[in-house]
């Protein structure tokens, strides 16, 4: 449970609690993403402490590992902050896609931090902590209790939402500008004009030109961010009951939905990425799902 827990508010921190604009610009909001991160392992150990330790030895098992969760923290993105600025600045990154790379890096020094924790101050072994993974996903009998199971089910969600949405926005890259700035063609037509003033109608001849288009403003890419998170859900919970056919008709309506624009190859290749990204995503966490609950 307390890996669990530590690893839930961890991800609460850099996910929910970290807006968009702190992600924007990181050395402005640094400490106050520090402060989130200081917080909710606050209340999380000391949740912790009191269920499990009965308030005893308040510097080994409250103080120092909040301390050092929260220093790690800092270095560890105090450090990635300064070789992006680094990096973009002298190009050192620019033939491949630096900001996957550094988040993933980045999430699992973090995951790593906690195990050590664990270790160092409440004497989890790494040897038990996978012989349990192990025996969960190969029906040998080890079951969670109804708390882990909750916490596990919470952080398959956030996993399944918020991580994977961040994993593909990165893998994707910025939307190309040609299909960010409209949708649609230009449509051409002669349209003629009658001279009513004259005796015997006099038609002429004139060029309109008529064009649809699209902005794609804020709210319409948080709706697709919506789409996906629901879309990677109900591919958890399809293959979790081994319905995979039924994944087939979710990518066949967003196929549908979005037809007309197949025609555009950057955009169905930007599509096709992005929707089997996504299946993938779903379709392991629906698995690690089965194997917790099954």
């Amino acid at each position: 449970m307390i890996f669990l827990s530590l690893f839930l508010s961890h991800l609460i921190a850099d996910f929910y609690f970290q807006t968009d604009k702190m992600v924007r610009n990181k050395n402005k909001y640094l400490n106050l993403h520090i402060m989130h991160h200081f917080i909710l392992t606050l209340i999380t150990l000391g949740l912790i402490w009191f269920l499990h330790f009965n308030f005893s030895n308040f510097t080994r098992l409250f103080l120092l590992p909040v301390l050092s969760i929260v220093v790690l923290h800092y270095l560890i993105d105090y450090i990635k902050i300064k070789l992006l600025d680094l990096g973009k600045t002298r190009k050192y990154f620019e033939h491949f896609n630096s900001d996957l790379y550094f988040f993933i890096i980045d999430q699992i020094l973090h995951l790593l931090t906690i195990i050590v924790i664990c270790k160092l101050y409440f004497g989890m072994k790494f040897s038990f902590f996978i012989n349990r993974v192990i025996e969960i996903f190969t029906n040998n009998g080890y079951q969670l209790n109804q708390m882990n199971t909750f916490i596990t089910i919470v952080i398959i969600l956030i996993l399944t939402t918020s991580v994977s949405g961040h994993i593909i926005k990165f893998l994707l890259g910025s939307m190309p500008n040609q299909l960010a700035t409209f949708e649609g063609k230009y449509l051409f037509k002669n349209e003629r004009k009658e001279d009513v003033a004259q005796e015997s109608p006099i038609f002429s001849k004139s060029l309109v030109e008529e064009y649809n288009y699209m902005i794609i403003k804020n709210h319409d890419l948080t709706r697709g961010k919506v789409i996906g998170y629901i879309e990677r859900i109900l591919v958890v919970l399809l293959t979790f009951n081994d319905a995979f056919p039924a994944i087939a008709f979710i990518v066949t309506a967003k196929s549908i939905a979005r037809f007309k624009q197949m025609d555009d190859r950057d955009w169905a290749e930007y599509f096709l990425l992005g929707t089997l990204t996504s299946m993938l995503f779903g379709i392991t966490f629906g698995f690690i799902l089965k194997g917790v609950l099954k």
